[in-house]
């Protein structure tokens, strides 16, 4: 099985494991992909997500080879986009890498060791939030062969980075390294080779630890801006407000108590 999907108390595990491919992703992986996050959004005892590959490699991208004999006029009808489009979770569609037209309702987390290029690097960049490795990097590396970005690579980048970042990264192709990433906030950590799962675990447990429904209220807020002028984006994020109905009031009260003050995050 290339796809496994784990559970580790309230996170769900998904690795791509296909090492001798580099984790290039088939239309077969595509599928068990993105069935195994509509599952994780679907299920409420789960709350984060965590998308990694096998030690040393995330994913080299959609699979060439195979692309070079299969990808015929049914496989992009397949993943034709239409006007009926919205992202949302409710109408899911499926992308050549499997989640990445997915608007899920709770995060995933990136586990990065090895290559996050091309297709991988477009897996990376749905992910919420990037955990790198010293030795990780990214890269439009499709570029080399005529190969478009077409998981989401051309809006998501420049939005994560900035227009003029992006550029550079998608117009060369060049690789970028940890270091690199983390600076132009294209990573959001950067950890000791061989230790990006459990950094990303760790980092797992700690979101699980806070209200849920405010939580994804205000990811889903920042998501949604983007498509919206700002009276529209003030509108929409004031939605937001009926969570506090239902964990605001007891999180104030459990303040008023006591905790968590002076920006302590361990007792709340």
């Amino acid at each position: 099985m290339t796809i496994k999907v784990a559970q580790d108390g309230e996170i769900t595990i998904v690795t791509i494991d296909r090492a001798e491919a580099r984790n290039a992703v088939n239309p077969e992986m595509a599928l068990a992909l993105f069935n195994a996050f509509l599952a994780f959004d679907r299920d409420e005892g789960q709350k984060i997500a965590v998308l990694t590959g096998v030690p040393g490699v995330f994913s080299a991208g959609f699979d060439l080879k195979w692309a070079s004999k299969g990808a015929d006029d049914k496989w992009f009808a397949e993943h034709d986009l239409d006007r009926s489009f919205d992202g949302r979770g409710d109408h899911p569609r499926k992308g050549p890498m499997g989640p990445t037209r997915l608007s899920l309702t709770k995060p995933v987390i990136a586990a990065i060791s090895g290559p996050a290029v091309a297709g991988g690097m477009e897996l990376a960049l749905w992910c919420d939030l990037r955990v790198m490795e010293q030795s990780a990097y990214m890269g439009v590396y499709c570029r080399r062969w005529g190969v478009p970005l077409i998981d989401g690579g051309t809006v998501r980048l420049p939005r994560i980075v900035g227009h003029g970042r992006a550029m550079d990264l998608i117009l060369t192709g060049r690789k970028v390294e940890a270091e690199e990433c983390l600076a132009i906030g294209l990573a959001s950590r950067v950890v000791a080779d061989g230790t990006s799962l459990d950094a990303a675990l760790e980092l797992a447990r700690e979101l699980t630890r806070f209200p849920q429904a405010c939580m994804r209220a205000d990811r889903r807020s920042a998501m949604q801006q983007w498509s919206l002028d700002s009276a529209e984006a003030l509108v929409n994020e004031w939605r937001s407000a009926e969570t506090f109905r239902m964990e605001g009031a007891a999180g104030a009260a459990r303040f008023a108590a006591g905790k968590g003050r002076s920006g302590d995050f361990e007792e709340i």
